[in-house]
């Protein structure tokens, strides 16, 4: 969320920033609202003030007339409709403060879709030219993927892991954990996986993505489903006041994810690249903003580390203004290659919110001299399990239709291979 004095501040362009990113800010339906809120607060101050005055005036001169004690109750009765039309005030302008998104970084590429992507560098080995099998076929042939059970019990954009393929799912989640704990430095958690509003509001899914987030209620009680660990994680410290000595703050997570893809029909509707459940290893850094770009950096190549090691080709891109998340103002992709479909795709996705979460969800530091700030939150995949699953399927599988285990992996799945029909060897 915004301060709106920063959005209207002479020389903020926040208009002409916003729009880089397709998104049509009203300065003068801002002004109003923060003007309203101003002069509402400003008339209950001078109401209470009023009132006080009022009742010591009446304590000096012995008990009040009928005439004072019914002026005394209008006075209350008008700080009672003053404190009501400011909250109402303050209200309206939170709502439209919640549906305005990031500002990009101006060092953000323009552009509106992946396809405005600024290409960063490549890892792993080369893309294995020439057309592949898509994971969807490989995981069935191995019997490691089944699409029709998954059908039968959830229906579309679900999944069936089995045997080998089970164990492959469990390895992977262990492998990146242990690698970002023992060696990055960040501290594990086991969080909810339902959450309250506030918590889904203080990252920005709410109220921006309600359609694509799964709800329940219990009685009278509202909870939503996570759609990734990023949610919990963050909002572990809302409503903290840091100390900046104790910055940065390294959080991840094992978690599943839920989403309703409600914007998503008919895209990936084979295979496990889009589903409506699947599991990812979560990261997370809270650190001071000035050292939000470094942050940014490290986070990246926590990730890229990962697809390293399981020796998969890759690339990272820097996302167009216009393809920014909500939360974000800047973030790099990292894309893998999928030969089934002779293609890069999104595997990790590491953004920079700057102070734009900090804010929605109250958390500050206190630095030198006691001044208080908002810090920067940073969140990354590293890396979804499914997705890895395809990777590992289409770049792994071999002329004879066995699928290879990276070594890095071997001591997590106790194999170096899938065969067909799922034994391991």
């Amino acid at each position: 969320m915004h301060d709106p004095n920063e959005l209207l501040a002479p020389g903020a362009a926040a208009v002409e920033r916003l729009a880089r990113r397709r998104y049509v800010l009203d300065p003068a339906l801002l002004e109003k609202a923060t003007r309203a809120r101003a002069e509402t607060e400003a008339e209950v101050t001078r109401l209470r003030t009023e009132l006080n005055a009022s009742s010591r005036a009446r304590g000096r001169t012995g008990p009040p007339s009928e005439e004072e004690k019914e002026a005394a109750r209008a006075l209350r009765a008008d700080v009672r409709e003053a404190e009501s039309a400011a909250r109402t005030a303050a209200a309206d302008l939170q709502t439209l403060l919640l549906s305005v998104p990031n500002i990009p970084l101006d060092s953000v590429p323009d552009g509106v879709s992946d396809e405005d992507a600024v290409e960063v560098r490549r890892g792993g080995p080369p893309p294995r030219a020439g057309g592949g099998r898509h994971h969807a076929d490989v995981g069935e042939s191995l019997g490691v993927l089944d699409a029709q059970a998954a059908a039968g019990l959830s229906g579309a954009r679900f999944s069936v892991g089995r045997g080998a393929g089970a164990r492959l799912e469990r390895a992977l989640a262990a492998f990146f954990l242990d690698m970002h704990t023992a060696e990055h430095g960040y501290t594990e958690y086991s969080v909810p996986y339902l959450v309250t509003r506030e918590t889904m509001t203080g990252t920005g899914q709410l109220p921006k993505f309600e359609q694509d987030l799964f709800r329940t209620e219990v009685g009278d009680r509202e909870m939503f489903l996570i759609p990734t660990a990023e949610v919990p994680l963050t909002n572990l410290l809302a409503g903290r006041l840091l100390d900046a000595r104790d910055l940065p703050y390294a959080f991840t997570a094992r978690t599943p994810c839920f989403r309703a893809e409600a914007g998503a029909y008919g895209r990936d509707t084979r295979g496990i690249l889009r589903l409506h459940q699947f599991e990812k290893v979560e990261l997370v850094r809270i650190c001071a903003l000035e050292d939000a770009p470094a942050q940014l950096d490290l986070m990246v190549g926590h990730a890229e580390e990962c697809l390293r090691r399981l020796e998969l080709s890759y690339r990272v891109v820097r996302l167009a203004a216009g393809d920014l998340g909500f939360s974000a103002r800047t973030t790099y992709d990292i894309e893998v290659w999928l030969p089934g479909s002779g293609a890069f795709r999104e595997i990790s996705s590491v953004s920079d919110c700057g102070t734009f979460q900090a804010r929605r969800a109250d958390i500050r530091c206190k630095g030198d001299g006691g001044r208080k700030a908002p810090v920067a939150t940073l969140n990354g995949s590293a890396l979804p399990i499914g997705r890895t699953v395809a990777a590992l399927l289409e770049q792994g599988v071999t002329e004879d239709g066995a699928v290879r285990i990276p070594e890095a992996l071997v001591p997590y799945t106790g194999f170096r291979q899938i065969l067909p029909g799922g034994a391991t060897r």
